[in-house]
Formats: structure tokens, C-alpha cells, sequence
């Protein structure tokens, strides 16, 4: 059991019109009020008798500052006149579907000095919160989602940054791709404790090229070697939704409220990420945190880029068209097993706040070794433990994440993990459209979307993809050598074909497409942090909003009723 800790203030203050009992140590602030007060209102129930006090970590207490009476209503005129100072606590307090809002509480005192020294500790205890960030550099995409950017940011985030005393850096963005190559070569990085993209997945696939690439140079790696083991980034993302999609938003806060993920920033959380590498030979192509597709939703990709004149709904009516066209694939996937993992992509284990299968971590020592055994093995010509599948494929799927989504509750991977250093690879075998249907289906709803006997799930550490032909030509060479032949593509829905004929899909990265098919892939852990928690559970948030008695009972501090009572350690 923990030790209690002590109280570091305790007063009788008025919140309101009522006399309310206010403590505060080291992780919270509560308040509940007093039996005297309860006792002079008229027709108070018995249950009101024995109201639960409220409280509010310290951690998530956002600024406190003295309160301005500018408009005093005359039935507090009396309250005023014996408390006519005051100082308000600004909190997080969740609502419904994981929506965190900023509250407001007025405790009024009796003397400036009383007043003064509250404000005083508590800014004390904020200021031992090293995690917080105190200055941001902010990307805005103006042209994302609704075309809303701007607006959000001035009118929801920035009014809470400035609250809160962070200082931003705000650069609004003129075209594709001006925040990833700002933070790879101008940005002095020096200066931020952290990197705020106000947009959708594409605008946070910017920054954390941006970011990721800079960080490889700046410390010498080099990030087109497919082995090489990159270095984490030292700043956070923070993402602001306001995009079409906001997918990894959503899958590591539960919501996409913009004001939700400003206080994950205020308050400084931290949720380590997964970064898959995707190279071609020893060519680097792309990150991805969230899906890579071939087949299926790479067609989609590729065919609804062609309809973005019709926003949002060319997704579903490429969806339609590709699922009546149901194209599949020959190639062989291989892969190699993550060892050493607890869990399995059919656990049910969700990945949570607090997620006990991410804190997992190998040692140092065992990841160097299983790396030099591995290479010891390639050196031999061995497998070195990697799997090889032939066959014909309708979609090959790595989930790094569960990529929930509003449509998708499961996601495609519902135990899949933020930082557990590996990714779900999703085999879906030819089969009937009917049974293709059906799986998809299984998207919607709670049930096993694994359970069929043309669909397989491995949790890997790498794997490569090699479509059948072996001559292969990437997507940007066949399509200018279609231009000047002066002739359309032999398949349907969008795919390529290689000089021998066979068809071939290409891969979806993070809603961006890769101009090759035969790919490398490898996860590196932990590679990036964002300002996110993960998503709390029911029960996780019940706690962090419970209202701990156990503040008032101070079993080394004598009591002091009207007063300050000071406590030692």
C-alpha cells in the first residue's frame, strides 16, 4: 500500500456561495464542502449530505492565476465582501467519448496573502512537471479536411496555449510537402520542446518524415540502408485534427475533438510509437505508423486519387468499384516472426493507456544479439527464422496500429500495438467475392476477422513482398512508357502491368502511394513519441476523475480549520 502524502495547503475557502474544504498535495487538488455549509441550506437532502468531493490531478491542472471580478452578481455581494480575493484552477475534465475539456473552478479567500500563496504552490508543483512543453513549433495546413485549419487553431488551440504559457511558432503552410522539407533543413529545432501539425494523416506524414529524416542526419545514419537501426526523435508530435481523415488521431486519443488533443500537449503525456521503414532494395521509399496495403486498398488508393474532385465519397465509390473488379495477386510474402513477444494479433488485448504489452521491452543486450544471430544466419545463406508464403493474394495488410476509425470500431487489427516494436501482417488469400465480403464485414462488427480459412495474421518484425514477375518496373516508369505507346493499361481498376503481362497491385502507405511493388519492411520501435496517452479504458478514466478522501485525512498535520495547514515530508 502507498504511503499517504502530505498536505502541502489546506484551507476553508467559498466556491460559489457555498464554504468548501480545499487541499492539495503533491498529484491532487480537491475540495468538498463542509458540513457547516451543508447544514445552512434549506431543504438539502440526506443524499447531498453525503456528496462525494471533487478533485483534479495536479498533472492535469492546466494554469491557475488570480481571478478579475468584473461583474459581481448581487447575491454574492455578501460572499465577496468576506472573501473578496480569488484565484481560479483551470483542469481537464473528461466528457463523453474520450472528449477532454478545459473546466474552470473560483475558490475566493479571505485575505490577498491566503490567495497569493495558493497560486504561489501550485505553480510550484506545475513547474516540477518537466514533461510539459513551454515552446511549440506549429504546421498548419490550410487546405486539409473542410479547409478549416486556420480557424481551428486560432479559435480552439491557441486560446488554451496561451493559458497555459506555451509560446508557439506558427507557420502556416503554402504547399505539399513545405513542413517536411522546413523541419529537414531550416528548422533550428533547438528551440521547441516539441512539433504541432494542424491537419489530417497527410499533414502528420510530413512532419514525421520531416522529423525522422532530420534526426538520421544530424546523428549520421543513414536511413536508406534497409538494416540500418534508426535513432528516436527527441521532440513530440502533437496532432490537431482537421483533416478528411484523422485515423492515428483517433487510435491514440479515441477522439478527434481539436481541444482534446491541445490539453494532451498542455499537459505533456507522452505514447511512444512504432515507425515501419519501407524501402526498395536499398532505396528508401516511406514511413508508415498505420497501414500498409497492397491489393485491395492500394487499388482503392490509386483509383479514388483520380476522383478527388469528389472529396471524401471517392473513397466509397472506389471501394465499391474495386470490391465488383476483385483482382488478386501472385507474389511470395516473406517475414520474420516476432520472438520474445507476449501477445498474439487473436489475443483480444487491446492496446490502452498503460498498454502492459508495449511497456515490454527486450533488454538491449538480447535485441543486439538477436540482430547479430540474424545476420550471422544471412551470412550462411540460413533463413535466420523467416517464413516464405507463395501464393495469390486479394489483400496484404501490415497494421501497426488497430486503424479504428468511426466506420471501423475493430479496425483492421484490433489487438495490434502502438509500441510493441512490431506490426500484424494480413494475408487474405484468393477467394470468392462473396467470402472477400464477408470478411470485410467482420470490419463493422465485434466478431473474429481472422476466422477464416483464406485469411491469415502473422506479428512480425520485418517482412518482404516480391510480386511473381521478377523483372520489375516501377509504377512511374510504366506509366510513362504506357504515355508514349499511346495505350491504355490491359487490367482493370487502376493496376500495372510489367512487360510479361501479369498484373500487379501497389501498396497504400499511410493513404500515399509507393511507386514499387517489391518492397522491404522493417519496424523500428519506438522511433517517434506523440502528445497522446493512448486510449483510456472506462475504468482507467473513473480513476483519473475519482475524488480521493484520502486528501482531507492527514494523519502528520494537526488541523487547521480557517487556516493554512502546512505539512512536512
Amino acid at each position: 500500500m502507498e504511503k499517504e502524502q502530505p498536505r502541502l495547503l489546506c484551507s476553508r475557502l467559498f466556491l460559489k456561495n457555498r464554504l468548501v474544504e480545499v487541499a492539495l498535495n503533491r498529484s491532487v487538488l480537491a475540495w468538498k464542502e463542509t458540513e457547516k455549509s451543508r447544514r445552512r441550506r434549506s431543504g438539502f437532502s440526506s443524499l447531498s449530505d453525503t456528496a462525494h468531493s471533487q478533485a483534479a490531478q495536479v498533472y492535469e491542472i492546466v494554469a491557475v492565476h488570480e481571478a478579475e471580478d468584473n461583474d459581481t452578481k448581487r447575491k454574492d455581494k455578501r460572499v465577496t465582501g468576506l472573501y473578496p480575493h480569488a484565484f481560479t484552477v483551470a483542469y481537464v475534465k473528461r466528457t463523453a467519448q474520450h472528449q477532454w475539456r478545459c473546466s474552470d473552478v473560483t475558490f475566493r479567500c479571505a485575505s490577498q496573502t491566503l490567495c497569493e500563496q495558493w497560486i504561489q504552490v501550485i505553480n510550484e508543483q506545475l513547474s516540477l512537471l518537466t514533461n510539459r512543453p513551454k515552446s511549440l513549433l506549429v504546421y498548419i495546413n490550410p487546405y486539409g479536411g473542410k479547409r478549416r485549419g486556420k480557424h481551428i487553431y486560432e479559435q480552439k488551440v491557441a486560446p488554451l496555449f496561451r493559458r497555459a504559457c506555451i509560446s508557439a511558432d506558427v507557420i502556416v503552410t503554402e504547399r505539399a510537402n513545405h513542413a517536411r522539407d522546413h523541419l529537414k533543413t531550416e528548422a533550428n529545432l533547438d528551440k521547441y520542446d516539441g512539433v504541432v501539425c494542424v491537419g489530417g494523416d497527410g499533414m502528420f506524414s510530413e512532419v514525421l518524415h520531416g522529423l525522422v529524416t532530420r534526426t538520421q542526419a544530424d546523428r549520421g545514419v543513414d536511413q536508406s540502408d534497409p538494416d540500418a537501426e534508426l535513432v528516436p526523435c527527441d521532440l513530440r508530435i502533437g496532432i490537431i485534427p482537421a483533416g478528411s481523415t484523422d485515423c492515428i488521431c483517433f487510435a491514440t486519443v479515441g477522439t478527434i475533438d481539436p481541444v482534446t488533443s491541445a490539453l494532451h500537449v498542455i499537459v505533456g503525456d507522452s505514447q511512444p510509437m512504432d515507425v515501419c521503414s519501407a524501402h526498395h532494395n536499398d532505396t528508401f521509399l516511406k514511413y508508415s505508423v498505420s497501414l500498409l496495403g497492397y491489393g485491395f486498398y492500394g487499388d482503392v488508393l490509386t483509383d479514388s486519387e483520380r476522383k478527388r474532385w469528389l472529396g471524401p465519397a471517392r473513397y466509397d465509390l472506389s471501394g465499391a468499384k474495386i470490391f465488383l473488379n476483385h483482382n488478386h495477386y501472385e507474389g511470395t510474402v516473406s517475414f520474420l516472426p516476432a520472438e520474445h513477444n507476449i501477445g498474439n494479433p487473436r489475443d483480444k488485448l487491446l492496446c490502452r493507456s498503460g498498454c502492459h504489452v508495449c511497456l515490454h521491452k527486450h533488454s538491449s543486450k538480447e535485441k543486439q544479439r538477436g540482430m547479430l544471430e540474424e545476420k550471422e544466419a544471412s551470412d550462411k545463406g540460413d533463413s535466420g527464422g523467416w517464413s516464405v508464403i507463395h501464393g495469390k493474394f486479394v489483400a496484404i495488410n501490415a497494421a501497426s496500429m488497430s486503424c479504428a476509425c468511426p466506420r471501423s470500431p475493430q479496425g483492421l487489427s484490433p489487438s495490434a500495438h502502438l509500441a510493441d516494436g512490431t506490426t500484424d501482417l494480413i494475408l487474405v488469400r484468393e477467394c470468392s467475392r462473396l467470402d472477400f465480403f464477408k470478411h470485410l464485414l467482420r470490419h463493422t462488427n465485434k466478431d473474429d476477422q481472422f476466422d477464416h480459412p483464406f485469411v491469415e495474421v502473422h506479428r512480425v518484425t520485418k517482412f518482404r513482398f516480391q510480386p511473381r514477375h521478377q523483372q520489375l518496373v516501377s509504377l512511374e516508369d510504366l506509366s510513362e512508357t504506357q504515355k508514349k505507346a499511346d495505350f491504355s493499361p490491359v487490367c482493370s481498376c487502376q493496376t500495372t502491368c510489367s512487360s510479361d503481362g501479369r498484373a500487379h497491385s501497389s501498396w497504400s502507405c499511410d493513404g500515399e502511394i509507393l511507386h514499387h511493388a517489391a518492397i522491404q519492411v522493417s519496424v523500428q520501435c519506438r522511433l517517434i513519441r506523440l502528445f497522446a496517452r493512448g486510449i483510456e479504458e472506462q475504468q482507467q478514466q473513473q480513476q483519473q476523475q475519482q475524488q480521493p478522501s484520502c486528501v482531507f485525512e492527514d494523519p502528520c498535520a494537526p488541523r487547521a480549520p480557517q487556516s493554512i495547514t502546512h505539512c512536512a515530508d
